[in-house]
């Protein structure tokens, strides 16, 4: 039996299956106890549940970001802006009085 409270950002391990999760919401009010493990699955206990595990106070990993990180690659570009060479393209080929709007709309 299990009588830790659930208190966000707090990590607790299950002893039954070893794996290593945080809290992440906790609603009294509907009972409820949202929880996300490290490779980044979200969750969800009851109250009576949470109450039958066998859990431990746990101490955040070292990596436990690594799952929602970029990677190398993904950060060559992320501080730069890119600007293709020609940036109107097919638009700066459509005259203005090549437009027919009908006779609803008036261009002033």
């Amino acid at each position: 039996m299990n009588n830790l409270p659930p208190e966000i950002s707090d990590w607790y391990q299950d002893l039954v299956s070893g794996s290593l999760f945080e809290i992440v919401a906790y609603d009294e009010d509907a009972g409820t106890i949202e929880y996300q493990l490290i490779d980044g699955e979200v969750g969800e206990y009851d109250i009576a549940t949470w109450k039958q595990l066998y859990l431990t106070a746990a101490e955040a990993p070292e990596d436990w970001r690594t799952p929602f990180e970029l990677n190398a690659e993904d950060q060559v570009y992320s501080d730069q802006t890119i600007v293709p060479e020609n940036f109107s393209g097919a638009l700066s080929d459509i005259e203005p009085d090549s437009l027919d709007l009908g006779d609803d709309f008036q261009i002033l």
